[in-house]
């Protein structure tokens, strides 16, 4: 049966909707339904995770082939489980299965992800901790069972991450991005992607429908419908396929994004807070600038 391709590896919060979101309009892409079925971090386990509605992924190999059953004549067949960068099983288990694999990471500033994690949550209604009690509640967190997204800060240490997936594959399988470049040139970043993965370069992604933003609800009610209307168990895009062509479909989708995203208001990070992060993050931030080749002196201010 048919396995993927291709993997976008993470990071979370990182622009990773938006880059699954491009690549599933691609004709010559196929992309699963679920977008995160983490399932080369999950391999076999059996324990649940025990946090506030935390997803439970896909851990067998029949359901995860599934998820692809539709990808027949596809070039290039992919999904886009974030939680694979950070976890230490997902590089050893992707080169036994699918060893030729190409490789797609999306790097943020860590103490950005962090935050955007926990908004996230917070907009979610999972969230009841402040920044600063949700950070220092990790452990405890981890050792009750709860799913590693709840690591706001753990999981922003990208050299350690990647380099896992380094030491095991080629470098012309692995393509690393970082979150500016999709915020500068979600089109060009789009382009590179294509011409990655050997697929047309010259499709026009409908940008609009690729933009997920973070930030707390200002009306939840309104938050809860829109969202459960775009990702719910049955998304309107499901129920739409049959009844409208393509295009209208995806101008009813970016309109509903459009309407969820103007919904949210971002809250400041507090300047006390993020000083203290960068300084957690500063080794491993140098050490990332040494092995992608980039400049992240941003990173550090």
């Amino acid at each position: 049966m048919t396995m993927p391709n291709f993997l976008i590896i993470g990071a979370p919060r990182s622009g990773t909707t938006m880059l699954y979101e491009g690549l599933k309009q691609h004709p010559e892409i196929y992309m699963s339904s679920d977008k995160e079925p983490w399932f080369f971090a999950l391999e076999g386990n059996k324990e649940p995770f025990r946090g506030p509605r935390d997803l439970q992924g896909v851990r067998d190999l029949e359901e995860y082939r599934a998820l692809f059953r539709g990808a027949r004549g596809k070039k290039a067949i992919g999904e886009a489980s974030t939680l694979y960068l950070y976890s230490p099983e997902a590089p050893h288990r992707i080169q036994q299965h699918i060893p030729h694999v190409k490789l797609i990471a999306s790097l943020r500033n860590p103490v950005d992800r962090a935050y955007s994690n926990f908004l996230q949550h917070v907009a979610q209604g999972r969230e009841a901790e402040d920044f600063e009690a949700a950070l220092n509640a990790e452990e405890e967190r981890m050792k009750r069972g709860w799913a590693p997204f709840w690591c706001y800060r753990r999981m922003g240490f990208y050299a350690e991450q990647l380099s896992r997936y380094m030491a095991l594959f080629h470098s012309e399988q692995l393509l690393v991005f970082l979150y500016e470049d999709i915020e500068r040139d979600l089109l060009g970043v789009s382009r590179k992607i294509f011409q990655f993965l050997g697929v047309d370069e010259a499709f026009m992604p409908d940008l609009s429908v690729m933009r997920n933003v973070s930030g707390i609800p200002k009306n939840q009610l309104a938050h809860r419908v829109v969202d459960a209307l775009l990702t719910g168990a049955r998304p309107v895009k499901a129920f739409l396929r049959p009844l409208l062509p393509r295009g209208l479909r995806w101008h009813l989708i970016a309109r509903l994004t459009d309407l969820k995203n103007r919904n949210l208001v971002k809250p400041p990070l507090a300047p006390e807070m993020r000083k203290k992060l960068i300084q957690v993050y500063r080794g491993d931030i140098l050490k990332l600038q040494e092995l992608i080749q980039r400049d992240l002196s941003s990173w550090l201010k």
